[in-house]
């Protein structure tokens, strides 16, 4: 038997990260690009633009950042709050799922 929860992330503004938001942060950090990072979690590029306005709204410093054209092209990345937010998030989901783990063995063993 399991137990399981959901977690997220709230600011004072509102919903910051949860676990959709976190795919899409994720997916971009990998694709450096929004369109590429919508297309992969099968996301219009629309919902992702307003997932991440959401987050950078929300947060106290900027998530992502838009580079424009260029030579190399334009891109978007994660700033470097932004991939301390994910590695913060993943370190929250670790600890609560083996919290979660031992209260299972715990209950369930007595039963």
């Amino acid at each position: 038997m399991k137990i399981k929860a959901r977690i997220w992330m709230e600011t004072e503004k509102g919903l910051l990260l949860g676990k959709g938001r976190y795919r899409l942060l994720r997916a971009i950090q990998e694709q450096g690009s929004i369109n590429k990072a919508a297309q992969s979690l099968h996301l219009s590029y629309k919902k992702a633009w307003r997932q991440i306005n959401d987050i950078n709204a929300n947060a106290s410093e900027e998530v992502v950042k838009r580079s424009i054209g260029g030579k190399g092209g334009g891109g978007t990345h994660l700033t470097a709050f932004g991939r301390e937010l994910l590695e913060g998030y993943e370190a929250l989901e670790r600890s609560c799922d083996l919290f979660l783990k031992q209260q299972a063995e715990l209950l369930f063993n007595e039963i």
